[in-house]
């Protein structure tokens, strides 16, 4: 069935006549003109594929007469323009499309019948890791290592990128992935092609990064999705979803003097965690919005997982096309954007109409203060005022728990360490020659410039330079024990760095370049010194990082890290001088100065005239253009990495990319949906449980399960890299589901870790080794959780590897959008407990056996049955969190590429 209200027109630009689809002719359906903005891009969607059987009149009429306040009912698909990847999440895609070509063929057909249908482009920035800083030669150190440690995932891309068309590879040393898409990528809006005429369309994306996002600073809409989804997406399969509520954020007046678009981003995220935004988009508008650059409006869009929302979108004004301009979009694109947009009433100047919201939230910018966030949520900001005071309640909590592992976790407390502890805020002696110093609690052991969110902001990437300048015109220097990296997102970064001399102030003080990429944000830290690692250790301090990212979730950054601060890079350069968070920013020294007198952070923060001043002259468009000249060409290294150029990938000998078993046996299976009987429970944990939780993306430990299978591999620990670089090797990944070493399973108590409790024996186990027992006696398994369970990167291995493990469902009080996605596109089951419910409310500790009936279609509660150990039974209700038809379908099939394969092969 397809959609009768699908008309076309014609637009005239600088570029030539093209087709559109607009919408001004709905109006005797509903109030179109408004509507959220970012509801008239999914409604040009769908007009512009009416001829599509996933779309009909009523999804047109239900997009029309969209309810603010109503809860989504209505399921609609989104057909992207384009599919987005970083190397993490991207190399896992790829073996994917790789293995259902081999797939494919044993249903019958041909391999190349599995291709993308439509442009996807992958940037090579999440492998880079901080082994070396402080230097000149960090950076060429580091890409060196970064080379060595993935030539096999490397050689993998070269061959996907001759294999596969629709497919281009941005190399490694470019920038980070969404900076490179807001600089160079992005187009607006697209000119493509229908029936043989010139098409103009906008541009939308999916991506498999959470902050994909972040292009939606420039007007366009995309959000992270689960890699599976993306592959989905790049085969033609469109995005189904709900039609969502659209929360408006109104901004008004402009940021005081000494606050940043950092300080700002925080604060959003604060409000809007606290207001609820989970699976519903939000829009930015209001008479604030003028005092926004593009650049502050990406860093805001930026961190929309951290809000919680799907999108956080800025509708497309003079100041878009300006960027564009700046960034070096030529001429005959610029005037496509602008022309497009004002033709189909998608444009924003004073005269655009007042849209309605589902809810709308307000922020005076005038209001807006320098802020922290942390130790471990973006969403718990701290004004700097009390930063210190925040932190001493860390310290007390740190103390009284007195945080010493339990025996099974593999620590003893010889020696009288935990006497040691105690005394540690004394002081833990380092020797380190003339650097000799005492490391206490508090100490900011890794300050790092870093991440796409504000890196992508010449703003504060200025600011931290003046601040630089400053300190170091008075004498002070980071001090010895912080680990200093500035990681830009991409090559213009350090070329107006450079422009202006700020380089030489931020080298300095140690931040010099390290890598371009997403470095110490993703876990990437690399190794703190020995003696710093050793004297942490030793005295179980409690240290901290300082860093200008979006993520500080637990063990995330590094695994001797505690507690970690978001900031921005002017506050990053600030605490590298002062080297601990227990400092009053405000009230104590930060240092002293060459004539041994006190300095104090007012004394080093620029003045917004002088971070203007500096930016005046600093960015042109030749810079953009010159840099983004060769995007897609890398250097010798690259470009001599051998390409193999069969169809199907050959699949040699690799302990970084493996054949996975998804798809084994798929040509004996025919789908349909079974009860779920006898399981048992591996997993049980609280609320917040992130998907760094589930499926880490950092160091891999040598005495994990994943450590030892390596290392029975052949791999030295030295080369382990880390599980994010892993992505492609399944048997890896399964080995680190929930192996974070923050992961408190209550199975397990007392311990931190990959542990759990086997029920068959009674022992205690790593929760891999559990599951290989249950899977031999055929017995499935559920995970219990709390609230948000899923809460952070759109990690399709956190899906993947539960499934794996033998997982099929997962109870849960409410999740995070993508996870859940990911969890129904791997064939595992999300269910919710009933408001109020919960596994202890319940009196469930984990130890019972669960049973499931067989879900339907359209079905929205089960009854779960529990038989516990003592012989009672009980049971309860859940909500089915299979969200749409299309949902179920994949999910019946065994997941969505499943689903995807079984209809390509029926073509």
């Amino acid at each position: 069935m397809t959609t009768r209200h699908s008309k076309t027109d014609t637009l005239e630009t600088a570029g030539g006549r093209y087709t559109i689809y607009p919408m001004d002719h709905l109006g005797s359906l509903g109030d179109v003109a408004s509507l959220p903005y970012s509801l008239k891009l999914l409604l040009e969607n769908l007009l512009r594929h009416g001829g599509e059987p996933y779309v009909t009149d009523d999804d047109v009429e239900a997009l029309v007469n969209w309810n603010p306040t109503a809860e989504p009912a209505q399921e609609i698909a989104f057909v992207p323009a384009r599919v987005l990847l970083q190397d993490f999440t991207g190399v896992p895609a790829i073996v994917d499309l790789a293995v259902m070509r081999d797939a494919m063929v044993e249903l019958g057909g041909e391999a190349g019948q599995i291709n993308p249908l439509s442009p996807v482009e992958l940037v090579i920035d999440h492998s880079v890791m901080v082994d070396h800083f402080g230097g000149e030669d960090a950076f060429e150190k580091n890409t060196g290592i970064e080379l060595h440690r993935n030539l096999e995932r490397y050689q993998f891309l070269r061959w996907g990128q001759e294999a596969f068309s629709n497919f281009r590879v941005v190399p490694p040393g470019t920038g980070i992935v969404h900076q490179v898409n807001l600089e160079f990528l992005a187009r607006g809006v697209f000119a493509g092609e229908q029936d043989g005429q010139p098409l103009a369309y906008p541009d939308t994306l999916v991506g498999t990064d959470s902050h994909t996002t972040m292009i939606n600073g420039l007007g366009v809409l995309g959000w992270g999705v689960g890699g599976i989804e993306a592959e989905a997406a790049m085969l033609g399969q469109p995005v189904t979803m709900l039609i969502p509520q659209v929360v408006g954020f109104r901004l008004e007046g402009k940021l005081a003097e000494g606050a940043t678009a950092t300080d700002l981003v925080l604060t959003v995220t604060q409000m809007l965690r606290e207001h609820g935004v989970v699976g519903k988009f939000v829009e930015f508008f209001g008479p604030g919005l003028k005092h926004l650059t593009l650049a502050d409006r990406a860093t805001i869009a930026n961190m929309a997982p951290e809000y919680g929302a799907t999108c956080g979108i800025f509708p497309v004004d003079s100041q878009t096309i300006d960027y564009m301009r700046l960034t070096g979009r030529d001429d005959k694109q610029l005037a496509l954007v602008e022309d497009y947009m004002k033709a189909m009433g998608l444009w924003h100047d004073d005269n655009s109409p007042t849209a309605r919201y589902s809810a709308t939230l307000e922020l005076e910018l005038g209001t807006v203060v320098p802020s922290l966030a942390g130790p471990k949520r973006p969403q718990d900001r701290i004004p700097l005022t009390d930063a210190k005071a925040g932190f001493a309640g860390v310290l007390k909590e740190f103390e009284e728990l007195a945080m010493v592992p339990e025996p099974e976790s593999g620590w003893e407390d010889e020696g009288g360490h935990l006497d040691e502890h105690r005394e540690a805020v004394k002081g833990m002696h380092v020797d380190r020659g003339s650097d000799s110093f005492e490391l206490r609690h508090g100490a900011v052991v890794i300050a790092a410039i870093t991440s796409c969110t504000n890196t992508s902001n010449p703003a504060v990437l200025v600011a931290a330079g003046l601040v630089a300048r400053k300190a170091r015109a008075l004498g002070l220097v980071s001090k010895p024990w912080v680990k200093t990296s500035l990681a830009p997102g991409s090559k213009v970064v350090t070329g107006y760095l450079e422009k202006t001399g700020l380089m030489d102030d931020l080298e300095a003080l140690g931040f010099y370049l390290v890598g371009y990429g997403c470095t110490t944000c993703i876990g990437n830290s690399g190794p703190l010194p020995d003696d710093i690692t050793d004297a942490v250790r030793a005295g179980n301090l409690l240290v901290t990082s300082v860093l200008s990212g979006n993520r500080n979730f637990e063990g995330r950054i590094h695994q001797d890290v505690r507690a970690n601060y978001l900031a921005s890079p002017p506050l990053v350069v600030a605490y590298a001088i002062a080297g601990t968070m227990d400092i009053d920013l405000y009230k104590d020294p930060i240092g002293h100065d060459k004539a041994g007198k006190p300095v104090y952070f007012a004394d080093i923060w620029p003045a917004s005239q002088e971070i203007e001043g500096i930016l005046t002259g600093a960015l042109d468009t030749a810079m953009f253009r010159d840099k983004y000249a060769d995007v897609y060409t890398g250097n010798e290294d690259w470009n001599k990495l051998p390409v193999d150029g069969s169809e199907r990938y050959p699949w040699p000998e690799s302990t970084y990319v493996r054949k996975p078993t998804f798809f084994e046996g798929i040509a004996n299976i025919e789908p349909g949906v079974s009860g779920i009987d006898g399981a048992r429970c591996l997993v049980k944990v609280g609320d917040s449980v992130t998907t760094d939780h589930i499926s880490p993306a950092g160091a891999i430990a040598p005495d994990s399960p994943a450590g030892q299978y390596l290392q029975a591999e052949g791999v030295a620990v030295k080369d382990f890299n880390s599980y994010g670089s892993r992505r492609g090797n399944h048997e890896v990944m399964m080995r680190g589901t929930f192996a974070n070493v923050r992961l408190k399973n209550q199975l397990a108590p007392g311990t931190e870790g990959s542990w759990t409790t086997n029920f068959l024996n009674g022992d205690r186990e790593s929760i891999f080794d559990a599951s290989v027992a249950y899977r031999e006696r055929g017995i499935p398994l559920v995970v219990l959780a709390g609230k948000e369970y899923g809460t952070g990167s759109s990690r399709d291995w956190a899906a993947k590897g539960p499934s794996l493990l033998g997982i099929r469902a997962v109870i849960a009080r409410s999740y995070e959008r993508i996870h859940r996605s990911n969890l129904v596109g791997m064939g595992i089951l999300p269910l919710q407990f009933k408001d109020g419910d919960s596994a202890d409310s319940l009196g469930l500790d984990g130890t019972e056996t669960f049973s499931i009936p067989a879900v339907a279609s359209g079905q929205e509660w089960v009854e779960v049955n529990v038989a516990k150990q003592d012989g009672g039974e009980t049971t309860f209700e859940a909500r089915i969190r299979i969200d749409t038809p299309n949902e179920f379908t994949y999910y019946e099939n065994g997941g969505i590429l499943h689903y995807v394969l079984r209809r390509l092969a029926a073509a």
